[in-house]
């Protein structure tokens, strides 16, 4: 199997507090891996340190390829245009304009803008389109489509699988739930420093997304109860039911979505 990072016993601190404390993973060449973590679980500075932004105490880092860095929070001269920005970059990088990336992202639309004046969503389609500039081998995106509308999201993700098939890999960072199914192939969730997860949304929705909770509403009121196994489950319900002389008057089922198996993995309340 070939690798485009490969990380071994990562470890970074600040002063006395240590932030990861020896993560180990491999990102696949060609696949969407998604980085994920609640405030303070260490994700930031991981890609920080695999990008070369941030140094890190110990352990190793390989990337293979040539990286391409869409920031969370990046900025620009204020009264800079966006083709201004991105024929610089060009020049910076010794390569020719995708004008077809630029259309796809919207670049065009906003030649004649400052960047001061520019909102939230299209600062980051810009940003997103410097990234591209030098035909990365990696992609890293942090927060790829916030502030982005509902059309711009579809395009932005469409534009990601179009990279995919190009053989790109793409490191993402999201806390949107849906677009990291929709999207990624593998998942690793940090917790307090350390890997407590890493695999296929398929196989943590089999670790721990086989919850389900059953709202049952009687003459006495609502009731609710989680289960794994859903069939035997509702059967000694509805018998307790029975013998206790209560009549049920409905029943709702709800499957734990990703974001909640995210959530219970991430704080440590999972398996």
């Amino acid at each position: 199997m070939s690798y485009a990072i490969q990380i071994d016993r990562l470890k970074k601190s600040y002063g006395d507090y240590t932030v990861l404390k020896g993560l180990s993973f491999n990102v696949i060449k060609g696949e969407i891996f998604a980085l994920l973590g609640v405030n303070g679980a260490g994700k930031t500075t991981a890609l920080e340190c695999i990008e070369r932004l941030r140094r890190y105490d110990s352990g190793s880092i390989m990337v293979n390829g040539r990286m391409g860095i869409q920031l969370q929070s990046a900025s620009l001269p204020a009264h800079i245009k966006p083709m201004e920005a991105v024929r610089l970059f060009a020049k910076w990088n010794k390569t020719k304009i995708d004008h077809s990336m630029l259309a796809v992202l919207g670049i065009n639309e906003l030649a004649k803008k400052l960047y001061t004046d520019m909102s939230t969503g299209q600062k980051r389609r810009l940003h997103l389109a410097l990234a591209l500039i030098s035909d990365p081998d990696i992609v890293f995106l942090d927060e790829p489509t916030a502030g982005l509308d509902v059309e711009g999201r579809i395009s932005l993700h469409a534009h990601i699988r179009k990279l995919k098939a190009q053989g790109k890999t793409i490191v993402l960072a999201s806390h949107d739930m849906a677009e990291v199914e929709s999207l990624c192939d593998r998942i690793a969730i940090l917790n307090d420093g350390n890997i407590v997860f890493l695999g296929t949304v398929a196989e943590l929705t089999s670790k721990i997304g086989k919850r389900y909770t059953i709202h049952i509403r009687t003459e006495q009121g609502y009731e609710n109860f989680e289960a794994d196994n859903i069939g035997d489950t509702m059967l000694i319900l509805l018998e307790d039911f029975k013998q206790r002389g209560i009549a049920v008057l409905d029943i709702k089922i709800d499957r734990g979505t990703l974001e909640q198996h995210f959530i219970d993995i991430a704080r440590g309340d999972g398996e």
